[in-house]
């Protein structure tokens, strides 16, 4: 499990950037008008993924900014939300890559944002779920783009296992 959350992280840098490259391609209008994503525009689904990725990262590492509300917008502008993502993901790989077997098996006890109560769970599953969220909302950003008319976005995983992932084949 431990390769199979670490091919994750690196796959998920690499979409990022495939995301980002094509959302500077924008117009500032483009990039925020609501496309009926869950939260609307590009602009605020990638400051979700930013969000909820900090707010993650703080549970399982205790450091960190954490957002208080899902919906938090950490960055107006295109540029600086490129550069604190691009950190993200490489501190989500540098966490990875200090995990163990044990620890993924461990238990693992958080509070949710959205309501205080608290949670016990495997460690390995909250990864999965990490995993999950940021491919669920890369999808939607994926939408949005090509619903501004732009060129639809080779995302797949076997895309990344064929090149710059081939490394985890």
């Amino acid at each position: 499990m431990l390769r199979h959350f670490r091919m994750f992280a690196a796959y998920n840098r690499w979409a990022n950037a495939q995301v980002y490259e094509a959302a500077a391609e924008l117009s500032e209008t483009e990039f925020r008008r609501d496309r009926g994503a869950f939260f609307g525009s590009l602009h605020r689904t990638l400051n979700h993924l930013l969000v909820a990725d900090r707010i993650w990262m703080r549970r399982f590492t205790g450091i960190g900014e954490a957002p208080a509300t899902l919906d938090a917008v950490l960055f107006e502008e295109l540029d600086a939300l490129a550069a604190a993502r691009k950190a993200e993901d490489e501190r989500i790989i540098a966490w990875t890559s200090t995990l163990d077997e044990a620890s993924l098996a461990g238990d693992f006890t958080y509070a949710p944002v959205t309501e205080p109560i608290r949670i016990t769970q495997p460690l390995s599953s909250a990864l999965a779920h990490l995993s999950n969220h940021q491919t669920h909302h890369r999808g939607q950003c994926h939408m949005t783009l090509t619903a501004l008319g732009k060129p639809s976005l080779g995302l797949d995983l076997i895309y990344f296992l064929r090149g710059e992932g081939r490394e985890w084949m």
